[in-house]
């Protein structure tokens, strides 16, 4: 009987050991996947940030367009008005842009400041500011591309 306890004993201690063995290898499997996901999370997150980014480019371009349209128009009040939401819009992307380019960003700065005097004289030059809103058309379009 001492002999049967023995042997008992030790394949009880056996089968815990397996069983051990057994839930650790299913441990490494499970948390396998939540190790898979964090990259995608990432990917998903810089997919979101590059989508807030290029809306934000977008309402910066819309308000150069709009402004353009007003212009064109000769309704220089319309245009003011227009103008006016390009700082709200531009503070948005205005430090990326400066990390990204500080040439173009002063590009921008100085073509919106020579805008907002254009527009604000009492006879606006058409020609002169459609030129500027170009200008700075084109440079927002340079920095806005990845």
């Amino acid at each position: 009987m001492n002999r049967f306890n023995q042997v008992f004993f030790i394949t009880a201690i056996s089968m815990l050991t397996l069983i051990g063995c057994n839930n650790s290898e299913q441990s490494t499997t499970q948390t396998s996947p939540s190790a898979t996901s964090t990259p995608a999370s990432a990917t998903s997150q810089k997919t979101a940030t590059t989508t807030v980014k290029d809306n934000n480019f977008k309402g910066l371009l819309t308000v150069v367009s709009n402004t353009q349209t007003a212009v064109k128009a000769g309704d220089f009040t319309k245009a003011k008005q227009e103008f006016g939401k390009f700082e709200d819009s531009w503070s948005k992307v205005e430090d990326g842009v400066k990390k990204k380019s500080s040439k173009t960003y002063n590009a921008i700065e100085d073509e919106a400041d020579k805008i907002k005097g254009d527009l604000k004289a009492s006879t606006p030059n058409q020609d002169k500011v459609l030129a500027a809103l170009q200008s700075l058309n084109t440079n927002i379009n340079s920095v806005a591309k990845p």
